[in-house]
């Protein structure tokens, strides 16, 4: 995601542009973000998924990908996240001749460096405003590794970590079973726990 400061806009100029763009845009009080320019890690991972659940979720449920506008209440109006899933009938609400989707159940986003911070923090609280909201799932591409946060029948949030590509995501909305092997499927990780070139110097020149 990268950041469109050439000038501010107001809300109508915005769907203007939404609507005469090939691209896809996010605003936030008069400014825009591109949402184009996703690595390819990120591409297969979201196709991986599109793919493992759609496999995998009951009848009843539905996957869509980012080109679907969600409705956020408190981050209007609206945002593009990588999955959505909704079991049952999809609510949608047309604004501006821009149709949102209004009742997504799960939310999944694959973290980047430049968003990590935002999509487990301010963004995460944004979507909590999503009355429909029941969980909301983020895919490191960097390693085996997934954090799933899920609404429990008290109203609090939990969190629960998955790592390993042994492990399985287990969806709390549907109870499907998600492997990370297939999440993950031909992605090549990172190697870890190598210093940096300018640490590794300063090692060996002791």
């Amino acid at each position: 995601m990268r950041a469109f400061a050439a000038q501010k806009y107001t809300l109508e100029e915005y769907f203007e542009l939404e609507r005469n763009s090939e691209e896809k845009w996010e605003f936030l009080n008069g400014h825009v973000w591109c949402m184009s320019g996703a690595s390819l890690a990120h591409e297969d991972i979201v196709a991986n998924l599109v793919r493992s659940l759609g496999n995998r979720l009951p009848a009843s449920c539905k996957v869509s990908g980012s080109n679907v506008r969600v409705k956020v209440p408190r981050f209007p109006p609206y945002r593009y996240p990588d999955l959505t899933i909704v079991c049952g009938r999809r609510e949608s609400e047309t604004l501006s001749g821009l149709e949102m989707l209004l009742n997504p159940q799960v939310i999944i986003e694959v973290l980047s460096p430049s968003t990590e911070a935002f999509d487990r923090g301010d963004k995460f609280m944004y979507y909590r405003s999503i009355p429909s909201l029941i969980e909301y799932i983020l895919v490191t591409p960097d390693q085996a590794h997934v954090t799933q946060l899920f609404l429990r029948d008290d109203n609090e949030w939990v969190v629960r970590d998955v790592v390993g590509v042994q492990s399985t995501l287990v969806l709390a909305t549907s109870n499907t079973e998600v492997p990370l092997s297939e999440i993950y499927r031909g992605i090549e990780f990172p190697p870890q726990g190598f210093l940096d070139p300018e640490t590794e110097r300063r090692f060996q020149g002791l």
